[in-house]
C-alpha cells in the first residue's frame, strides 16, 4: 500500500510539473518550484528514498548507506539553499555533509526503535569488522564490540558536522541561526550517545527542554 501511495504521489508530482494539477496543493507546489527555480529532481530523489525504505532494511556497506542519504536527506538541504538562491558547489557540498550527518545521527538515535522493526542502518560490512552480529540488534544485546562499533559511527558523523559548519559563514543571517541550531541539535544527540557509553541498543537519547534552550541561545549568540 505504501509503495502504491508513493507511486501515486510521484505521478501527481510529474503531472504538476507539466501544469496538470490534482488539487490546489500541487498547483501551489508547482508555482513555488517556478518562482524559486527549484530543481525538480530533488523532490523525485526524496520519493525514491521513501520507496526504498519500504523494501530495504539492510545496507551492505557505507557507500550504499551514503547513496540513501544522498536521496533521503541531502535534497532537503539543497532545496533550502535554492530558496535563498545559494547554488555554488562548495555550499552544496557543505550542506550535504550536514544533512548526511543528521541522517546518520537519526539512525544511531533510533537503533532501539528500528531494531524492533527489523531495520539496521549500520553497514553489515562494519558489523563484521567489529565482531557484531545482526542478532545483537534483534535481541538488543550490548557488549564492548557493539560500543566500539557505535563509537566509530559517531566519530564519522561528528566529522561530517565539522565539515558542514563551513557552510555557516556564507549564509544570510536569517538562515544561519536556523542551520546552526540544526547542527547543534545533531551534535548534542551524538554527545548523549557517547555519554550513554554508546548504549543505544535499548535506549533512545533525546533532547530535553533545557537542551533546546541552550541550543537556541548558542545559535543566536
Amino acid at each position: 500500500m505504501r509503495i502504491k501511495n508513493l507511486e501515486l504521489y510521484l505521478n501527481h508530482l510529474n503531472n504538476c510539473l507539466e501544469g496538470k494539477y490534482e488539487n490546489s496543493f500541487w498547483q501551489a507546489l508547482h508555482n513555488t518550484i517556478l518562482k524559486f527555480n527549484l530543481s525538480p529532481n530533488y523532490f523525485t530523489d526524496l520519493l525514491s528514498a521513501f520507496k526504498q525504505d519500504v523494501v530495504k532494511n539492510r545496507y551492505h556497506n557505507f557507500d550504499e548507506l551514503i547513496n540513501y542519504c544522498e536521496r533521503s536527506a541531502n535534497p532537503v538541504g539543497r532545496i533550502i539553499l535554492e530558496l535563498f538562491s545559494i547554488r555554488d558547489e562548495e555550499s552544496l557540498r557543505f550542506s550535504d555533509a550536514i544533512c548526511t550527518a543528521l541522517q546518520l545521527t537519526n539512525f544511531y538515535q533510533d537503533i532501539s526503535i528500528d531494531s524492533k522493526k527489523n531495520r539496521i542502518y549500520v553497514p553489515l560490512e562494519e558489523l563484521r569488522k567489529f565482531g557484531v552480529s545482526e542478532n545483537q540488534f534483534e535481541f538488543m544485546e550490548n557488549n564492548t564490540n557493539f560500543e566500539k562499533l557505535l563509537e566509530f559511527q559517531v566519530t564519522r558523523a561528528e566529522q561530517l558536522f565539522s565539515e558542514g559548519r563551513n557552510l555557516l559563514p556564507g549564509l544570510p543571517k536569517e538562515l544561519r541561526a536556523q542551520i546552526k541550531m540544526t547542527i547543534l541539535g545533531g551534535e548534542k544527540i551524538l554527545k548523549k550517545i557517547k555519554q550513554s557509553n554508546f548504549g543505544v541498543i535499548d535506549f533512545r537519547p533525546k533532547l530535553s527542554k533545557t537542551d533546546y534552550m541552550i541550543i537556541f541561545l548558542r545559535a543566536i549568540a
